[in-house]
């Protein structure tokens, strides 16, 4: 049987369905909707750093009380 309104054996609806899927899979699959990315406060790049050893504990002190005082300031 040949039906008039069908497109290759589905509706319009469902082809673009389908291409909505494919641009959604292949073109954004770094940004997903929904899902929220953590960004690093200074405090944690400053544990980074300390941790890989990119500077020592005298300067990671200095650092992290310039930063909690920033802190209390803009709070």
């Amino acid at each position: 049987m040949f039906y008039y309104n069908n497109f290759w054996g589905m509706d319009f609806i469902w082809w673009f369905v389908w291409i909505m899927m494919l641009i959604w899979i292949f073109a954004l699959p770094y940004d997903i909707p929904g899902q929220r990315n953590k960004k690093n406060s200074p405090l944690d790049t400053l544990q980074q750093r300390f941790a890989a050893g990119e500077i020592g504990p005298d300067e990671y002190q200095e650092r992290k009380k310039i930063i909690e005082i920033d802190y209390i300031q803009r709070s």
